[in-house]
Formats: structure tokens, C-alpha cells, sequence
């Protein structure tokens, strides 16, 4: 080695307690996965990269992964600060997902929905690609897969990017397959995502093609599914915002099912929600005619008896709508004053 000129100058002494850069190679997949330990970050890329690499030659490899408790480290590396890292865990826990170990998908998914409670994870779970698989683990025969994918896209679609991607995705047909769960809490989580994906217009028209409006007015007829019905006429007043989902309730016997359904309901709750549903159908003259026709003038006015406030506002609310009625406003009067007598 040539040394050159002298230079003045002295050069740094290094500092005591840091190595030279060294190499660090393994075949050992035992040794891969205790670098997913590591501090530094060169380290755990070419650790997670690695660990890609292996799991993708066959589900044999994926096992081992798995076995070796590969699982933990690389869902807390998803949400590391560097970029890099985050992708290369993200694109190994994809591979070891397309593994059919229901204890892989189940524990990938729990991690994923616990981390989707925070806004950056989010976005770091929508930009690597990590959507597509959870709406296809949506139709997994376990119901705790089900269910925690149907948490995480839960939190993802709060976020209108998310919304609309779900849409495109076909992730509406799996979820209105989940509103008919054995499982309340599958259930449950179903309708709050479909509550908030039918609130953009993408969704209405694959709502319309799967059956959405019949299966939920007999989802909504079905009393053993009292506790969720207020869920699902949240998923219906958003979609009858569609004027292609409005004339298929009508043609259906919507106005008629609805009324019978407000007169047997017996939690203000799900009253109050069915109110507003007879609010947003009033909106037109063609449907106040249909609604004053089925009497929901004596159905509203009953209901004024209520000590819910919210119960009583929303009845309000509808009264306001169907006023602009003639013939309902008349009779709303009539009924008004028998209701003041007895009070």
C-alpha cells in the first residue's frame, strides 16, 4: 500500500467502543432471524430481506420461519423508522401470509389490526400494498382470520383513500358475506366497515350487483339481530343516497317494510336510526306521497312519547320532512292535537 505525501494534519482517532464495518453472513436461518434483533439498520434490511428470499422457495421454508418465532419480530419492524426496513419486513410477512397456516394468518392479522389503530401505521399498511391480502383473507374458513381483517380494513377505511380502494378491490362482496356471520362481533365489524365504504358513491353500484339492499332489509326483518340493526340501517341510509338503490327499495316494498319494522322495533336506538332513514327517504315528493299513503304520519307522532331525546329529535327531524306534504301536514296537525289532549 502506497503511503503518499505525509499530511499535517492528524487523522481522528476512532472512538473506543465502535467496530470497523464487518460483513456478516449466514446460511443458518436460526442466525437470520436473531438479526431481526439487531439495532442497526443495514442489518435488519438484509435480515428481512433474506428472510423473503427463503420463504418464497415453499411453504416447508415458511414453517421454519414461523417455528423459529420469525412472526414477532418482523410485525414490529413494519412500523420502524426506516423506510427501507418497514418495506422489506412488510414484503416478508406477505409471502409467509400467502402460507395457508391459519396460525400464520391469524397471528399476521392481530398484529395488522393492532397497528392500524395509528394514523402512520396506516398509511405505512396501505403503501405496502398490505389491503389486497386482508380482503382475501376476509373469506378465510377461521373466524378469528375473519375477524381480524375485518378490524384492520375497519381502521383503514376511516381514511377516504382507503374507502375507495376497498371498492376497486372488490372487498364489498366478502364483507356483506360477513354481516351473515355466526359470530356478532364479525357481524358487527362488517357493517361499521360497509357503513363507512357506502358513504362514497364506488360502492353503490357493487352494493346493488351482490344483493346489498334485499339481504339487509331481511337482515333488518330477522329479530335475533336486534343489537346490529342499528349498523345496518346506518349501511342503508347511505345507500339509498344512490337514486338506482332508491327505486329498488321502492319497487321492493321498502317504505311499507320499514314502517313495520319502526313499529316493532323496541330500542329507541334502533327508532331513532329508522327516523332517519324516513328522513332521508322523504326527500322527494314522489316518496312523501308513498310514505303519507303506509300512515308514518301516526307512527312518528306515537313515537313522540319517547323520554330519548335523540329519539325525539330525529322523529322531529322527519315530521319536518314529511310537512312539506300538504296532506301530511294536515294530518300531522290532527294527530298533533289528540297528542297535546293527552298530555
Amino acid at each position: 500500500m502506497s503511503m503518499g505525501k505525509k499530511v499535517k494534519k492528524e487523522a481522528e482517532i476512532p472512538s473506543k467502543d465502535v467496530f470497523d464495518p464487518i460483513s456478516i453472513e449466514s446460511k443458518k436461518a436460526d442466525t437470520v432471524v436473531l438479526m431481526l434483533n439487531s439495532a442497526e439498520e443495514e442489518v435488519l434490511t438484509k435480515a428481512c430481506e433474506a428472510i423473503h428470499k427463503y420463504a418464497e422457495k415453499g411453504d416447508e421454508s415458511k414453517g421454519t420461519l414461523v417455528s423459529l418465532g420469525v412472526l414477532e419480530p418482523l410485525s414490529r419492524l413494519i412500523c420502524h423508522e426506516d423506510k427501507l426496513v418497514r418495506r422489506n419486513a412488510f414484503m416478508a410477512l406477505g409471502v409467509l401470509a400467502c402460507n395457508e397456516d391459519v396460525l400464520i394468518h391469524e397471528f399476521a392479522t392481530l398484529c395488522l389490526a393492532s397497528l392500524s389503530i395509528e394514523f402512520t401505521n396506516k398509511v405505512h399498511i396501505f403503501d405496502n400494498d398490505g389491503l389486497d391480502p386482508l380482503i382475501h383473507l376476509l373469506s378465510s374458513p377461521d373466524p378469528d382470520v375473519q375477524k381480524n381483517s375485518a378490524e384492520c380494513i375497519y381502521n383503514l377505511v376511516q381514511d377516504l383513500q382507503c374507502r375507495v380502494a376497498v371498492c376497486k378491490m372488490d372487498g364489498i362482496p366478502p364483507l356483506l358475506e360477513l354481516v351473515h356471520s355466526e359470530f356478532p362481533v364479525i357481524q358487527q365489524l362488517a357493517l361499521r366497515t360497509l357503513d363507512s365504504i357506502t358513504l362514497e358513491a364506488e360502492a353503490w353500484d357493487a352494493f346493488r350487483e351482490e344483493q346489498g339492499l334485499p339481504r339487509l332489509l331481511d337482515f333488518l326483518a330477522a329479530k335475533e339481530f336486534n343489537d346490529l340493526h342499528v349498523e345496518a340501517l346506518h349501511v342503508l341510509s347511505n345507500c339509498l343516497d344512490d337514486p338506482s338503490t332508491m327505486q329498488l327499495f321502492r319497487d321492493a316494498g321498502g317504505v311499507n317494510r320499514l314502517l313495520q319494522f319502526m313499529t316493532a322495533a323496541t330500542l329507541p336506538e334502533v327508532q331513532m336510526s329508522t327516523a332517519k332513514v324516513i328522513s332521508k327517504v322523504a326527500q322527494s315528493s314522489e316518496d312523501r306521497k308513498l310514505l303519507h299513503e303506509h300512515g308514518v304520519e301516526k307512527v312518528l307522532i306515537h313515537l313522540l312519547a319517547t323520554d330519548h331525546d335523540g329519539l325525539r329529535t330525529a322523529v322531529c327531524q322527519a315530521v319536518a320532512a314529511m310537512s312539506e306534504n300538504l296532506a301530511s301536514r294536515d294530518t300531522v296537525r290532527d294527530l298533533g292535537k289528540t297528542y297535546l289532549e293527552k298530555i
